[in-house]
């Protein structure tokens, strides 16, 4: 690989641009809007001010939907899902699972997946 080829992805990975052209994506083809340019500065403009604070980030999903997704992950009523099953419920949503901290072991509950997804 070239130099300049791995600059340039150690930019993209130090600034979390695959990252965030993702999420803006997943909004996207989540909320379909009848002008999607428009849509996407306003994410842009509300992450802008979610991260000084100003704002709310914009999320896909809601403190609803989290909640479902985790009770369908918990199909006993355990209060909590394994590592495992948090790895695939990441994927699922197409978030990334390099930066997880959470082992094989532990369990994963309702307030930690909430916070984390």
């Amino acid at each position: 690989m070239a130099a300049g080829e791995q600059q340039s992805r150690d930019y993209l990975q130090r600034h979390r641009i695959p990252e965030l052209l993702h999420r803006l994506a997943a909004l996207l083809l989540y909320h379909r809007p009848e002008r999607p340019r428009e849509f996407l500065i306003q994410a842009l403009e509300r992450v802008k001010a979610g991260r000084r604070a100003e704002g709310e980030y914009p999320y896909l999903m809601d403190e609803a939907n989290l909640a479902a997704m985790f009770e369908l992950l918990d199909v006993v009523g355990q209060g909590h899902i394994t590592p495992a099953q948090y790895r695939e419920a990441l994927k699922t949503l197409g978030l990334s699972t390099e930066d997880l901290q959470f082992g094989d072991y532990g369990n994963i509950t309702l307030d930690v997946f909430r916070e984390e997804v």
